[in-house]
C-alpha cells in the first residue's frame, strides 16, 4: 500500500512552506480551530485526487497574496520502491501533475494511483443536501477504482452539456438530438451498472461497521435510485423530448441518480440524531475504505478530520479500536483536543506521531504529558 513518508506544501491555504515526515501507522495532528489542521489533510487529499475535498474551485486554495501553490509527496509504493508525486497549480487554473518528475499525459491518469478516503464534518452534506452531493461521493469512490467508469462519466457529462446547449436553441434538430441520445445511453449504462453494483457491495459493509461503532442499536441501509430502472436511456429521452424542449435542459438520465440513506426504514435525515448521523457517515466512509481495499489489493490512506466531534467516548473508543487493527493502513487524525486524542491513541499503539499546528506552522510534538489525566472511556 502507498505510505506517505514525507510531504512538502507551499502556499496552500494558510500553509506558507512546510515539510513534514510521517509515521507509517498513525499520525495525530492537534491545534485550535482555524490553525490549519484540516488544510494539511486537504493537501494530502489533493495530492491523491488532484482537487480539494472542500473547494470546487482552486481560487480558494491559494494562500492570500500568492499566485500559485504546490504539493509534493514521497510515497513508499506497494512494490517497495519510492515514488515522488507533485502538483503545481497557478492562477490560470493549469495543473502540472508529475510522478518522479515525469508529467502525466492526462491529469485523470493519476486518479486511483494513491487511493484515499477522507472523513470530515463536511460529510454531513451527504445527508442534508441534494443528490448531487451523494453522486459526487460515489463518483469519487468509483473513479479511484475503475478507470472505465471515470472515462464513461466524463464522456457522458460532455455530451449532456452539448445536448443541453442544443435544447436552449430556438430551433432544435430532433434527428441530431436522437444521435446524442444514443451516445448518451452508451456511456450511461456502464455508469448505472457500476453504481448499482457499488450499492449492493457497500450495503452489508456499512451495516457491519455501524454495528461495531454504535453497538447495533439501529439498522442502517442504502438504496440506489435511477431513471434507468425504468428502461433504456435513449427511450426515456425520446419520450421526454417535448418536456425537455420546454424546460431547455435534459430531465432524465444518470445526472438525476440518488442514494437514499435510512435508519430502521426511515430517512436518516429526518429520524437520526446528530450522533447517529455522524456514526452513519463514519460507517459509510469506512465501508468505502473496505470496498476500495478489496478492489485495489491494498489499504488506502485514511484521513480522519475532527472525527470525534458529536461522538460519545464509547463510540470514539470503538472507532479507534477499529482503525488500530491490521486491516487499516496509514492514518491521519485531527482533533482540537490533544489530551483527548492522545489519551485514547496512546492506549492503542506506540507506533504513532504527534504534530501541533499554529497559524499554518506544524511541529512534531510528544504525546500525552505525564501529569495529564486520561479521559474517561
Amino acid at each position: 500500500m502507498p505510505i506517505l513518508e514525507k510531504i512538502t506544501v507551499a502556499d496552500f491555504r494558510n500553509i506558507r512552506l512546510q515539510e513534514l515526515e510521517f509515521s507509517p501507522n498513525l499520525n495525530c495532528i492537534s491545534g485550535n480551530n482555524g490553525e490549519g489542521k484540516t488544510n494539511l489533510l486537504d493537501a494530502i487529499y489533493y495530492l491523491s485526487m488532484t482537487k480539494s475535498a472542500f473547494s470546487s474551485t482552486d481560487r480558494y486554495n491559494f494562500r492570500y497574496g500568492t499566485s500559485s501553490f504546490s504539493i509534493c509527496g514521497t510515497y513508499l509504493m506497494p512494490n517497495s520502491l519510492e515514488s515522488r508525486f507533485s502538483i503545481q497549480v497557478d492562477l490560470t487554473g493549469e495543473k502540472k501533475v508529475r510522478r518522479d518528475d515525469k508529467p502525466y499525459g492526462k491529469v485523470s491518469s493519476h486518479i486511483g494511483v494513491l487511493p484515499v478516503v477522507m472523513v470530515s464534518p463536511e460529510d454531513i452534506s451527504l445527508i442534508s443536501e441534494s443528490g448531487e452531493e451523494r453522486r459526487r461521493f460515489v463518483n469519487s469512490v468509483l473513479s479511484q477504482m475503475d478507470r472505465e467508469y471515470l472515462a464513461s462519466l466524463q464522456q457522458y457529462n460532455r455530451l449532456l452539456q452539448q445536448r443541453n446547449r442544443m435544447l436552449k436553441e430556438l430551433q432544435t434538430d430532433r434527428d441530431l438530438l436522437s444521435v446524442f441520445d444514443s451516445r448518451l445511453q452508451a456511456y450511461a449504462e456502464p455508469v448505472y451498472e457500476a453504481r448499482k453494483k457499488f450499492t449492493d457491495d457497500i450495503r452489508p459493509v456499512i451495516s457491519e461497521y455501524y454495528r461495531m461503532l454504535s453497538g447495533g442499536s439501529e439498522q442502517v441501509d442504502v438504496c440506489y435510485r435511477s431513471d434507468l430502472e425504468k428502461g433504456a436511456l435513449a427511450d426515456l429521452l425520446a419520450s421526454s423530448y417535448e418536456k425537455d424542449r420546454i424546460l431547455k435542459y435534459t430531465s432524465a438520465g444518470i445526472q438525476r441518480d440518488d442514494f437514499e440513506f435510512s435508519m430502521n426504514g426511515w430517512p436518516i435525515r429526518k429520524c437520526g440524531s446528530q450522533g447517529q448521523q455522524k456514526s452513519f457517515l463514519v460507517s459509510l466512509k469506512f465501508a468505502q475504505y473496505e470496498i476500495m481495499k478489496r478492489c485495489c489489493g491494498f489499504a488506502p490512506l485514511l484521513l480522519l478530520d475532527d472525527v470525534f466531534d458529536k461522538l460519545d467516548m464509547n463510540r470514539i473508543s470503538n472507532l479507534l479500536s477499529m482503525v488500530s487493527g491490521s486491516d487499516f493502513g496509514q492514518i491521519f487524525i485531527t482533533d482540537s483536543n490533544k489530551v483527548r486524542m492522545a489519551g485514547i491513541v496512546d492506549r492503542i499503539t506506540e507506533d504513532r506521531a504527534y504534530f501541533e499546528v499554529s497559524a499554518g506552522e506544524f511541529r512534531l510534538s510528544g504525546g500525552l504529558p505525564e501529569d495529564e489525566d486520561l479521559p474517561e472511556a
